[in-house]
């Protein structure tokens, strides 16, 4: 545990932003994981699905939650997935 008062100020804020980072992260998955499920069951929502997957990863990537390239290349094998 820390005992200098600006290394627990920085605790806290590590905190904070963690949980915050966490709802971006957490949405992002969500949405891809559903994504890829619609595509691979032939799902009529697929389309839709991928669309709200690649607003969720550019939302993470905008929020530095993940790096960009990391979200665009989700994004491409998504799409990939869709038009195979």
């Amino acid at each position: 545990m820390a005992n200098i008062k600006s290394a627990e100020k920085r605790n806290r804020q590590a905190q904070k932003r963690a949980a915050s980072n966490r709802v971006y992260r957490s949405a992002a998955r969500t949405a891809v994981k559903k994504a890829r499920i619609a595509v691979a069951s032939g799902d009529p929502n697929a389309a839709e699905l991928v669309k709200k997957a690649e607003i969720a990863l550019a939302k993470a990537a905008s929020k530095g939650v993940i790096h960009p390239n990391n979200a665009a290349r989700r994004t491409s094998r998504l799409a990939q997935m869709q038009n195979a």
